[in-house]
């Protein structure tokens, strides 16, 4: 049940993680945006108790905005790497060309 919830909150983290991230990142495939926000969720949660973060009983916000920043990160990572990334300085590159 724990993978399905992890499954489930890398979908959402990783479409607020597109949103956060800055630039156009609209470029890479939904199945890349899923994957970065799982890994977003997993690298978080691991950064987040790595630094001491504890266990609450109600909701950890610090933890998902963790696991937020993160996939953000990822989006930008997996963006740049695939070379979908439409920002403006590719915008110029190309018009140069």
């Amino acid at each position: 049940m724990e993978i399905l919830g992890v499954i489930i909150a890398g979908i959402i983290i990783g479409l607020l993680g597109k949103f956060v991230a800055p630039g156009d990142k609209d470029n890479i495939p939904i199945w890349l945006t899923i994957a970065c926000g799982i890994g977003g969720v997993l690298i978080g949660w691991f950064v987040y108790d790595a630094f001491g973060g504890d266990v609450t009983s109600g909701v950890d916000w610090v933890r998902w905005i963790v696991a937020i920043l993160v996939a953000a990160v990822l989006v930008v990572i997996a963006s740049t790497v695939t070379g979908r990334n439409t920002s403006r300085s590719s915008k110029i590159k190309s018009k140069l060309t």
